[in-house]
Order: C-alpha cells, then sequence, then structure tokens
C-alpha cells in the first residue's frame, strides 16, 4: 500500500482585517478554522513523529490521506491563534523557527521585505526607493545595471506581480549580501518602523511559549538561523545554520535524534544534505509541490503545498489534493 502523506505549509494565520496589517500575505483565522474542518472531513492529520516512524521503519503504514500541519517563521501568529486552535481539537502541528529571531529579537530580513510589501499600497514606491540605494552602491559593489536586474528578476508569478517578485529577488539574493542587508534595513526604517527590538517582539513567539507548544505535543523543527537561502551558502555556513537550529531546539527540550527541518525559501543542495544527515536530522521539508510518497522521495526533500490549494470551507467541494 503506497504510504503518501499531504504536508501543507502556512505562515502567517490571524485575524487580518483586525491587524495593523490587513495586507500581509496570510491566511485570516477564520479561513483557517474553515479550512480545519475541511481537512478533518477529508483527511487525516497525523504527527511528525509518525511521519519519521514510517520513514524510518518501511513495515509502519500511514493512514490514508494522511496529511501534516507544518507552520514556518516562529511567528507569535502561531502561539496566540493557531496553537490554541490546534490544541482544543487534538491536532499536532509542526512550527519551524528561525533561531536569531526568536533568541535576539531580530527581524529577520525576510519579514522586512514581507511588512515593507504590507505597509503601502504603492508597491512601485518602494521599488524606486530600493532601486536608488542600488544605484548609489553600484560603482562600490561593481553592480550590473538596473536594466540587467529588471530583466532578470522582474517576472510576475502565480502568487505575485513583476513589482513584488522584483523586490523579493533583488533583496534576497539578487544583491551582495552585505549591501541587500543595508539596503533592507533602510527600506524598514523607512517604510514600516523604527523600533525593530519592538516590532519582533510583537511578531516572533518567545522561547517559553515554544516551549509550552512543545509540552502540550507540539512538533518544534528548525529553520536555520538567519532565513537565509541555504543552497547559496559554502559548506561551513550552512554548517553553521543546521548548528543554530540544533541549539535553539535543544533549548526548547526537543528530541534531537528525531528533528526536522524546514529549508528556508525551499532551498537546499548536496552538501545542506549531508550535513543534515550527519547531524540526526530525519526529515527535510522544501516547498516543491506536491504529495510525498515517502518511498519515493528522499526524506530531506519532502514536498508540501501552500494552504491556498485547499478550500477554506469546512463544506468544500473536495479537491485533487483530497483524492
Amino acid at each position: 500500500m503506497p504510504r503518501h502523506v499531504t504536508i501543507v505549509m502556512y505562515h502567517f494565520v490571524r485575524e487580518l482585517r483586525r491587524s495593523r496589517y490587513p495586507a500581509i500575505k496570510g491566511l485570516d483565522a477564520a479561513d483557517f478554522v474553515g479550512q480545519l474542518g475541511y481537512i478533518q472531513r477529508h483527511h487525516e492529520v497525523v504527527r511528525m513523529e509518525d511521519v519519521i516512524a514510517a520513514i524510518r521503519d518501511p513495515a509502519a503504514e500511514l493512514p490514508e490521506r494522511a496529511l501534516l500541519l507544518t507552520f514556518d517563521d516562529g511567528y507569535a501568529d502561531h502561539y496566540q491563534t493557531v496553537f490554541p486552535l490546534l490544541d482544543r481539537l487534538g491536532l499536532q502541528g509542526s512550527f519551524f523557527v528561525p533561531a536569531r529571531a526568536v533568541l535576539e529579537r531580530r527581524v529577520l530580513d525576510v519579514n522586512k521585505i514581507h511588512f515593507l510589501l504590507a505597509a503601502t499600497d504603492d508597491t512601485h514606491a518602494v521599488v524606486r526607493a530600493m532601486e536608488a540605494l542600488v544605484e548609489a552602491g553600484r560603482r562600490e559593489h561593481g553592480l550590473a545595471p538596473l536594466e540587467h536586474y529588471r530583466q532578470t528578476y522582474a517576472h510576475a508569478n502565480r502568487w505575485n506581480t513583476a513589482d513584488v517578485v522584483y523586490l523579493k529577488h533583488m533583496l534576497q539574493k539578487g544583491l551582495p549580501q552585505a549591501l541587500r542587508a543595508a539596503i533592507t534595513d533602510a527600506l524598514f526604517r523607512r517604510f514600516v518602523a523604527t523600533d525593530e527590538a519592538a516590532f519582533a517582539e510583537e511578531l516572533y513567539a518567545n522561547l517559553e511559549q515554544l516551549r509550552c507548544m512543545h509540552r502540550h505535543g507540539m512538533h518544534i523543527g528548525g529553520h536555520g538561523n538567519d532565513h537565509v537561502w541555504l543552497d547559496t551558502l559554502e559548506p561551513a555556513a550552512q554548517e553553521r545554520e543546521v548548528h543554530a537550529s540544533m541549539r535553539i531546539l535543544r533549548e526548547i527540550g526537543c528530541d534531537l535524534e528525531n528533528w526536522a527541518m524546514c529549508y528556508p525559501y525551499g532551498g537546499y543542495d548536496t552538501s545542506l544534505l549531508e550535513i543534515l544527515a550527519a547531524n540526526g536530522c530525519r526529515v527535510g521539508l522544501t516547498d516543491q509541490p506536491g504529495a510525498a510518497d515517502i518511498d519515493a522521495v528522499p526524506a530531506l526533500t519532502l514536498p508540501r503545498i501552500d494552504t491556498n490549494d485547499l478550500p477554506k470551507r469546512a463544506d468544500a467541494v473536495p479537491v485533487a489534493w483530497s483524492a
């Protein structure tokens, strides 16, 4: 019998319309409740430990239409909104936390970009400000002309406009690391907030909250230190990111014999997989769309689907992922 598990990926889950940033790309809390109703009608939610056990033992079975709930980035949303609901329903979620955001209360660059896009309706104004800063640093950093970057990155996808994709790619990996960090900081201060520590305190769960979730049966996994594209790093830097994940999991009280890693942006390569395997990681999650056949797909490269791939009403007609 095939052993498949559908792994659903979530990020922000909050009462969007009542929040300070209703334009943030996330799932409204009411829609999350509706989606859980749909999932409970058409799937059986399993625990990360069930998936790990099935990976380690070819004879272990998984339920038909097994589904795993995963939540990225360690947001306070997950403690305040998601955890109470899952706990009440007797369901497990797997929560993947970036160490630096939780331990140092620093806003990750990925989130600075999220809130840049959510803080204004005029995305093009943010892009123009970014380009002015890029142009100011072009000679010092040996950059190509702006037109080169526009042609390379400014292409709409199924989720975002060309301007949004361009901004994200430039600030995530298109520019030299030091320059993109400086530009992201400058744009965040200009368009979003000047007090980064206060913003981080509001945005991310803290260590005690994560320990509470863990005590109540939630699975806490690794998400690196700085939420960077891990496949762009040299092996030594990849190892530091993996060890940062393991350190925070150890502080929370997690089982480091059976832990899981979620790759920021879905990025991984052969050297990262070797480092994870050498450090006892059992499951690695990508953002490649698909249901995971654990007998056919390597355990460290399991695909996931997005929350938007499933209906948000309990009585919705089943979609292909639920077949």
